[in-house]
């Protein structure tokens, strides 16, 4: 800290406090760079060492008309030095930069928190067209309690980079930079990052270099020298398990974990995919390592994504294709001809707000029934969820891992709030990863001259994987069914056969998912159950009733089909059980099926956005 205080030594009219974790919003149109601000004001605080989590709140329209509600964009992240689970219910500080981003968000700013505002934005016409009654916005929303800040942002950075050569529309899109610098201040943090992150993004460009930086600074400088923020806060690196840290959002963690799942077990990576928002960029993170021996391929629509995977992993490659919800839809046919062919496949489905094309940029656990039973025919595949943004490699990673050891399509969950959000991630030596052995046949001679591609291990119920082209091991696969040495089958008995040998081995994977682990006391009152994303929320939820002494656990499943083998020795130990998801009972109905002896009382939330604590809190103290 004593760097930070030398480098704040003229501005000691400020006094700074230390505070445990704090929570700020940026919030403006669609093209005001608040993804941005509110990515390097993420990065910077990691780096610094802080616990984080980030939400990125995209509009609701991508091209809805500037200065409406419907285009607002927003940024919310939680800094702090302890164990940070959630990016916040509330924020301390909310950055507004038009009367549209005030009205969208000032329901999320806390009764003690600061407001900045751009002062030029809050025009005559900007008011109307955010759909304000009044003049007065500040008055009309009730918020005139909260510090507000009312700032020239707009002209303040016309005047900072009048000299510059850039045209004012150039000039208007730095006001981002002026109000991160504010916030920079605001919080103690240095500037030395965001300058490394300009020189390297700007490094062709070398006068925008210049002018954001100089932006950055006068930013900074404004604030330090305006009586409106009487405090600054400073908020200590976080104790954090030794290693090697990076900020990093769910999506990059995917496709990283896939990777990983490839080198571990020598078999090349092949992802055929369509981009569809929020997925979009897994595929654009493969197509930049082709150093390890990653193929990709853009296709025109979902199912030749999902296709030329299949037609990859029959040639003897881990095969990938990543969607969203609809797009899991059009792949179901071709996810059935996975299944019966038994060619290890991933689907990421990272879930956005449906039905059909939804809510694009918004988030939800919409698709586990989809995933569960969205498909003709007896055809059960492996599903599960990742639960953060840094699970996110993990669940991947072992998802090839099933894949291809099990030689089963597998299904992973992951949603908007999971690939679009990050946090500190600690990176892992590769050394420490399990290997993963795919089940191979490379030889004639392995199996006695002639090759069954159906035939299996009575244990596992596993197939081999043979290569197309080797020699005494050609072979046939396709939709229709097939006896174990490869024969096209109607017969009634070889059809129940081949079915029930399907579904067992789906099952069987069951003894290498590890148990259900109960988080809290392993028997008492209330069990919380959930899956995928909301388990930060759910979390936080359980140690806010441990604080009170009040009997609450909590189970969180990552692992879905086949459920954990312990799930009924868990859920016997508690007296209720809730279950909470982002849908309207996907899971809780799922759980009816599998477990009936249990009664399920259900929380639950469609409205895009991930839970509140508070409302989780609220609904298990109608319970206790």
């Amino acid at each position: 800290m004593s760097k930070i205080i030398n480098n704040l030594s003229t501005y000691m009219q400020h006094k700074i406090i230390d505070v445990e974790d704090i929570v700020i919003r940026f919030a403006g149109d669609s093209g005001d760079g608040m993804q941005l601000t509110g990515t390097l004001f993420a990065d910077s605080s990691a780096l610094f060492g802080n616990e984080i989590s980030t939400f990125p709140d995209y509009p609701a329209e991508i091209r809805a008309p500037q200065g409406t509600v419907s285009g607002v964009s927003g940024f919310q992240v939680h800094i702090g030095s302890i164990e940070i689970n959630t990016p916040g219910d509330f924020c301390d500080v909310l950055v507004a930069m038009n009367p549209a981003a005030l009205m969208a968000n000032a329901k999320w700013a806390k009764p003690t928190a600061t407001i900045i505002l751009d002062e030029d934005a809050f025009d005559e016409k900007g008011i109307q067209k955010a759909g304000f009654k009044t003049m007065n916005p500040i008055e009309e929303l009730g918020i005139g309690d909260r510090n507000i800040i009312v700032s020239p942002i707009t002209t303040l950075t016309k005047e900072s980079l009048k000299d510059s050569g850039l045209d004012l529309k150039s000039i208007v899109r730095c006001k981002n930079m002026f109000t991160l610098g504010m916030c920079f201040f605001m919080f103690n943090k240095e500037l030395d990052h965001t300058f490394a992150y300009l020189e390297k993004k700007f490094k062709k460009k070398p006068a925008l270099i210049d002018t954001n930086k100089k932006v950055l600074k006068d930013g900074f400088n404004y604030a330090s020298n305006i009586h409106a923020i009487a405090n600054t806060y400073y908020v200590q690196p976080a104790k954090q398990e030794k290693g090697t840290y990076r900020n990093i959002n769910g999506n990059q963690a995917t496709a990283w974990g896939l990777l990983a799942a490839s080198e571990k077990s020598g078999v090349p990576l092949f992802c055929g995919s369509y981009p569809i928002t929020p997925a979009t960029a897994i595929l654009e993170e493969l197509a930049i390592h082709k150093e390890l021996k990653a193929k990709t391929l853009q296709c025109e629509d979902e199912i030749a994504g999902i296709c030329t995977a299949i037609g990859a992993a029959y040639a003897g490659n881990f095969a990938v294709t990543t969607t969203s919800g609809p797009g899991l839809s059009l792949k179901s046919e071709a996810l059935g001809l996975a299944m019966i062919t038994e060619l290890p496949l991933v689907l990421v489905d990272v879930q956005r707000s449906g039905p059909s094309t939804g809510i694009p940029t918004k988030t939800e656990q919409t698709d586990l029934n989809q995933a569960l039973y969205g498909r003709n025919g007896e055809c059960p595949i492996m599903v599960m969820a990742a639960h953060s943004p840094s699970d996110c490699f993990e669940k991947a990673f072992y998802a090839g891992k099933f894949a291809m050891e099990h030689m089963m399509p597998v299904i992973l969950l992951t949603e908007g709030f999971l690939g679009n959000g990050s946090e500190p991630w600690r990176i892992p030596s590769m050394k420490d990863l399990p290997e993963i052995h795919p089940p191979f046949i490379k030889d004639a001679s392995e199996c006695g001259g002639k090759f069954s591609p159906f035939e299996r291990d009575p244990e596992t119920f596993v197939r081999r994987w043979a290569v197309p082209g080797t020699p005494g091991l050609e072979h046939r696969v396709g939709g229709l069914e097939k006896s174990p040495a490869g024969v096209i089958s109607s017969d009634p008995q070889n059809h129940q056969m081949m079915v029930d040998l399907r579904a067992r081995k789906v099952a069987h994977a069951a003894v290498d998912i590890p148990p259900l682990k109960v988080i809290g006391d392993e028997s008492g009152e209330v069990l919380i159950v959930g899956w995928g994303g909301t388990f930060g929320h759910l979390y936080t939820a359980v140690k806010e009733f441990h604080k009170q002494g009040k009997s609450v656990s909590l189970a969180h499943f990552d692992y879905i089909n086949p459920l954990p083998l312990n799930t009924e020795e868990v859920f016997s130990k508690f007296r209720k059980i809730i279950v909470c998801e982002l849908n309207s009972g996907q899971f809780a109905n799922y759980l009816r099926a599998k477990h009936q002896k249990f009664n399920y009382y259900q929380l639950n939330k469609v409205q895009g956005q991930p839970f509140i604590v508070k409302d989780v809190v609220d609904a298990v103290n109608k319970l206790l």
